[in-house]
């Protein structure tokens, strides 16, 4: 495969991530787009995180990728339903708020993945911190 083959296939694999896992909430394909240790780690952290947000959206801004890395820029807006970082559903929005990920590969999965998201304003506009 090329490199510039590799890179469209490995961004693919990110929008696949955004697209049926994030917003389809289909857990399970988790297993096709990842290695084994990097799909249980996305499983504890993206589970809870539908549960408490069942109306989460998230939206591809950009995608960069360079060799077997692959960056992409989103933005996430949601409901808060359920208990979230011990703080009951307050049925209050956030909207947009950014998030940056850099996802390394190996044989075409997700293998790695180093991310900041702006946890700050999320908590703000849910009425959480000042």
């Amino acid at each position: 495969m090329t490199a510039a083959r590799a890179e469209r296939h490995e961004s693919a694999v990110v929008r696949r991530l955004v697209d049926e896992v994030m917003n389809g909430r289909r857990l399970g394909v988790l297993d096709e787009l990842c290695t084994p240790a990097m799909a249980r780690r996305w499983r504890r952290w993206v589970a809870p995180f539908l549960a408490s947000f069942s109306d989460m959206r998230m939206d591809l801004v950009q995608l960069v990728a360079d060799g077997d890395t692959v960056v992409g820029r989103f933005t996430c807006s949601a409901t808060h339903t359920a208990e979230w970082r011990g703080h009951a559903a307050s049925g209050r929005r956030f909207e947009n708020v950014d998030e940056v990920y850099f996802f390394g590969f190996e044989d075409g999965r997700i293998a790695e993945a180093w991310g900041i998201e702006d946890t700050l304003d999320r908590t703000r506009q849910l009425g959480l911190t000042d």
